[in-house]
């Protein structure tokens, strides 16, 4: 390969005008609000006129559970989009937007890698087209308005006490999950404790994600519960009169984003609620919108397959009314040896012993996944260290359990490494076995919902949750919210709450810290383990290696 680095291909693309890439997708360039010459939001008034049309086939790419070995699920999801479009497919993919927190933490980039990169890929992992600031905009003027409103007499009588709408950031900053604000004299309100959430964790993102236009989006804004007066009552955002100047700031925001492939192929890049503590799967608008223009769409769902895809199926589908027809699973020959036993350091030495040690993992996710009625393969995302033994010990497994992996090539070779995926994805999609089913009913009892999801994908023999959580939900079902689907919060490294316990364990526990109800986003926030919703920064940050360079190129983001 000529370049050494993904910065480096990026940089070298060769980019279509935007223009172009919306007429593969016929779409008109009045349709496109461009922000630059390289990306550009497509227009409501345009998605509104898509109304009545046939949907093309909804491809779902996921993943095993992630290792520091890295198992490149963007990288598939946009190589496999450019292998449909290589076989002579319609395709387009729909993935999420970079929050700011991990690109400046530990994570780095969110645009694929190698020959299979979204452009412009900095952009895309800075500020891009200023959704999540906006986002975090909205959120913190409702902040700012119920504190105004309780400094202003309290009309509403919310109890001090019981403010449960915090505050965002989209940076991780460990100190500030839990603050105190308004100190320094009655001129600043009223001292209350409170704390901060990272941007895609707010209730906000997760609503834009899921509304199907701005009027819904306003209903689900005032849905929110932000307190409680003091006979338990709910105030929503609504009574503070503050979801009319919110949808007014996601206005713009609320339009899904055009970008493209290193192959010019054209790619929605929309929303961005992380896997491990909120829905992980791009905006619903955005999704749909492809469906109307492509004859297939590529999306992927956050982290493992136990978090981003089980809430991809149980709360975007559901909500959504989606049916996938075919569901990749990426998996690394790298990522088993780790789960096999072997040290990071150590991964590039042949060991089959330990690929077929740790292939379980593996498994446990190809099962959970035929239980939602949908066809699975395997994408065997090749690195170059990777022997033909250890490849083919990855295939026997997965045939012995009546599924197929075919090897990936797309980050070294782009589309041409990956036709043989893409070629096997569309037929499974056309051939109409797919018979997908969520895992619970909408009328399931909240803590039974826990359950299903606890015992059934993450295989735990219990749901440990103390008197005061289960009265909680006890009471959300009583006030007409049993019906929403639960959105579990919980370690991406596992399928326990241990990161550290890998491979595919059992004779475990589930513990359930706290419940969260997300009335406007329609779903129940279950906060398990030690996972917390404002990360921190990791001993030596990524941002300690992002800059400038002479040529004023950013060096360090991926």
């Amino acid at each position: 390969m000529a370049f050494k680095t993904d910065i480096e291909i990026a940089r070298a693309a060769n980019k279509q005008p935007i223009k172009e890439i919306g007429e593969k997708l016929d779409i008109p360039y009045a349709a496109l609000l461009p922000y630059g010459h390289d990306k550009a939001k497509v227009s409501q008034d345009f998605i509104d006129s898509l109304e009545g049309r046939d949907n093309g086939k909804l491809i779902l790419v996921t993943a095993i559970n992630p290792t520091p070995a890295g198992e490149g699920k963007t990288t598939t999801t946009v190589g496999l989009g450019d292998g449909l479009c290589a076989i002579g497919k319609k395709a387009a993919i729909c993935i999420r937007e970079a929050s700011l927190g991990p690109n400046f933490g530990m994570k780095g980039g969110a645009a694929g890698g190698g020959l299979a990169q979204v452009v412009p890929m900095e952009e895309m992992n800075l500020h891009f087209t200023g959704d999540f600031h906006a986002i975090t905009a909205a959120h913190n003027l409702l902040s700012a308005m119920i504190d105004n409103h309780i400094y202003w007499g309290n009309e509403l009588q919310i109890d001090e006490r019981r403010v449960v709408w915090r505050r965002v950031l989209d940076m991780n900053d460990r100190a500030l999950r839990d603050v105190v604000t308004s100190l320094g004299g009655v001129s600043n309100g009223f001292p209350r404790q409170t704390g901060f959430d990272i941007t895609v964790a707010s209730e906000v993102m997760a609503i834009l994600c899921l509304a199907d236009d701005l009027a819904d989006l306003q209903r689900r804004l005032g849905d929110m519960i932000v307190a409680y007066r003091r006979d338990r009552s709910p105030i929503y955002a609504r009574d503070i009169k503050a979801d009319g100047a919110m949808t007014v700031l996601l206005k713009d925001a609320m339009q899904p984003n055009l970008v493209q492939t290193l192959e010019n192929n054209p790619a929605f890049v929309h929303g961005g609620p992380f896997a491990n503590i909120a829905h992980g799967c791009n905006s619903v608008i955005a999704t749909k919108t492809a469906l109307k223009l492509a004859d297939y769409v590529v999306t992927e769902a956050g982290f493992g397959a136990d978090l981003g895809a089980e809430k991809f199926m149980n709360i975007k589908c559901r909500k959504a009314g989606l049916s996938p027809d075919c569901v990749v699973l990426v998996a690394t020959v790298r990522a088993m040896k780790m789960n096999g036993g072997v040290a990071k350091a150590d991964l590039g030495a042949e060991n089959v012993e330990a690929v077929k040690k740790g292939c379980p993992n593996l498994g446990r996710h190809i099962d959970n996944l035929k239980g939602f009625g949908v066809p699975v393969v395997v994408a065997i995302n090749h690195f170059y260290s990777d022997t033909d033994a250890e490849v083919a010990a990855v295939q026997d497994y997965v045939k012995s359990l009546g599924s197929e992996a075919i090897l990936c090539r797309h980050w070294a070779e782009g589309s041409k490494g990956i036709t043989d995926l893409a070629t096997r994805v569309a037929q499974l999609a056309d051939s109409g076995s797919a018979a997908f089913q969520t895992l619970y009913a909408d009328d399931m009892p909240l803590f039974q919902k826990i359950e299903t999801v606890a015992k059934r994908i993450y295989r735990a023999d219990e749901v440990l949750a103390d008197q005061k959580i289960r009265d909680q939900l006890k009471a959300w079902e009583d006030a007409g919210y049993q019906n929403l689907p639960v959105c579990m919060a919980k370690t991406q490294y596992s399928f326990t709450t241990d990161p550290n316990r890998r491979g595919a364990p059992t004779g475990h526990s589930l513990p359930v810290r706290e419940v969260r109800l997300s009335a406007g986003a329609g779903f129940i926030v279950v906060i398990c383990g030690e996972i917390m919703t404002m990360p921190g920064l990791p001993r030596v940050p990524s941002a300690e290696n992002i800059r400038l360079n002479d040529a004023g190129e950013v060096e360090g983001l991926f």
